[in-house]
């Protein structure tokens, strides 16, 4: 005996347009893309408003006194690990000064792309091509002190001898090690 099929649907709902559906999918994932955006900056934003490490020395990046006595301080550790000599101590803290003092502007750039993206993502409607500019504009702006910090690194690199390098190399290998 066969089993009588049924041409009637069981859900009496009708079926919603694939068109609908794909509005709809659009705009959850243009929604999670703002939220994420959101984020991102918020994130971005807390850590380089405060600066590397920012749960130990949020005072240091807000106060250009406390600024040097903070890079003063984390030169003299740094020589300590690597055996510097006090005029390589010296040089290495004048290239900190300066590229510490070059990044701290990222912090209100940071900060006023995150108003900009609250006050985008909060508009009656959403500007797609206003949302890219900012995006864009953030990229460039981390891009800055990356080249920055990178210019600083090969200059500090450049003062010390092979041998410190290599404790250097072995000391950050270390705290990595431990962090993991």
């Amino acid at each position: 005996m066969t089993e009588p099929t049924s041409t009637t649907p069981t859900d009496p709902t009708p079926a919603v347009p694939l068109r609908r559906r794909r509005r709809a999918k659009h705009l959850i994932a243009a929604a999670l893309l703002a939220i994420g955006l959101v984020a991102a900056g918020g994130i971005a934003a807390k850590v380089f408003a405060y600066g590397p490490g920012f749960w130990h020395g949020c005072a240091m990046w807000s106060d250009p006194a406390k600024l040097d006595a903070g890079v003063e301080r984390m030169v003299k550790h740094f020589a300590v690990e690597v055996d510097a000599t006090p005029d390589q101590q010296a040089k290495l803290t004048v290239l900190a000064k300066t590229a510490a003092k070059e990044m701290l502007p990222l912090r209100e750039k940071l900060r006023a792309a995150g108003d900009r993206a609250s006050a985008l993502l909060a508009a009656p409607t959403i500007d797609r091509a206003a949302i890219e500019r900012l995006r864009a504009e953030h990229v460039q702006t981390a891009d800055a002190p990356s080249a920055q910090l990178t210019r600083f690194l090969a200059d500090a690199a450049e003062l010390l001898t092979p041998e410190q390098r290599q404790k250097l190399a072995a000391h950050v290998a270390e705290r990595r090690e431990r962090r993991r």
